[in-house]
């Protein structure tokens, strides 16, 4: 297998920082009110609140658009006349031009950029918002409802139909003007509940919700079940070291849905795992009661359980357990919840 390396050397990302700092507060005002992907003072959260709002109001089918490898495929003559057009300091010019042709390394021997932005850079950003901006422009201009998040777009009409002519449309503007790639396995005309965006998908019926997608859930147990699964192996603080901020982290982006219930199962579900390490990591049937003793659990209870042959999934719903490895004990542990009261 091999890996192509586009990371910027620490003197790089400093003067690209420099460089994006500067040419941000130039250019941000200039864009499209429907672009939330890296702008001060925008966010997923706003994205994902503005497509909500067009499905409350009746545009109930989506285009669901993804460019295929767009930080690979950006044109860097096309990209540097859109900058030339927007700053006359030809040193600068020089610049850019020499971040973007700075090649990639692969196998050991460093190859030549013709295309594509450098995705480790601090300057590709703001780049892409600069190619992308000449689609935001042509859907204002025919008066979509739309929303962009880098090169994640979601184009909100009410018909199926309208959704077809405006994917064959769109698609065309974007191969033919912009010289990008739709992929078209991903893109998708449908209704939104079918589909993601950001992380999150909108519940059917009168009342639009936002929800957790299926795949971040899935993503989210994925990781849970890994490193609950190496507890087994660590002591407990170890592995709250690693959980809590994988936790808070989670929270802090997908608290944002409106379905509590969800949050609330989830957490919930995180301390069985853990309750199931634990029980895993103490072996015998001596160890395990000893551990429940000293959480204390009474005697009879304590031994009855550490006697069980049952699993430790089952095991983690034990009275014993939920009475040892309780809700506050986690939470003195440092264990954070997904909602509050919980």
């Amino acid at each position: 297998m091999q890996f192509a390396l586009t990371v910027p050397t620490v003197l790089d990302r400093f003067i690209q920082q420099a460089v994006m700092q500067v040419l941000q507060r130039r250019w941000d005002r200039t864009f499209s009110d429907h672009s939330y992907g890296f702008r001060p003072g925008r966010s997923a959260h706003q994205a994902v609140a503005q497509a909500q709002q067009y499905i409350a109001a009746g545009y109930g089918w989506v285009v669901d658009l993804d460019l295929e490898k767009f930080f690979d495929r950006v044109n860097h003559d096309k990209l540097m006349g859109r900058i030339a057009n927007r700053i006359e300091d030809k040193r600068l010019l020089k610049l850019i031009r020499a971040f973007l042709n700075a090649g990639v390394m692969e196998n050991g021997l460093v190859s030549p950029s013709v295309e594509g932005t450098p995705q480790g850079g601090p300057l590709s950003p703001l780049l892409s918002n600069l190619v992308l901006d000449e689609l935001d422009r042509e859907l204002e201009r025919r008066g979509h409802r739309f929303v962009r998040y880098a090169d994640d777009c979601n184009i909100y009409v009410r018909s199926e139909r309208a959704g077809q002519r405006v994917m064959r449309s769109v698609t065309r503007f974007i191969t033919q003007r912009l010289k990008l790639k739709v992929n078209e396995t991903k893109s998708a005309v449908a209704r939104p509940q079918e589909r993601k965006f950001l992380g999150f998908s909108f519940s059917a019926g009168p009342e639009v919700k936002r929800v957790i997608a299926p795949k971040a859930l899935d993503r989210f147990k994925a990781r849970i079940r890994e490193i609950t699964r190496r507890a087994k192996g660590v002591s407990i603080e170890t592995t709250m070291e690693e959980l809590a901020p994988y936790l808070r982290g989670w929270r802090n982006y997908f608290g944002f849905c409106e379905t509590p219930e969800v949050l609330v199962y989830l957490t919930r579900w995180v301390r069985l795992r853990l309750r199931a390490a634990l029980w895993r990591q103490w072996k015998t049937p001596r160890r395990r009661r000893a551990a429940l003793l000293q959480l204390g659990v009474r005697p009879r209870l304590a031994s009855n359980t550490a006697g069980s042959g049952r699993g430790p999934w089952y095991l983690a719903r034990a009275k014993a357990l939920s009475v040892g490895l309780s809700n506050a004990h986690f939470k003195s542990l440092g264990l954070p919840t997904l909602i509050e009261g919980c």
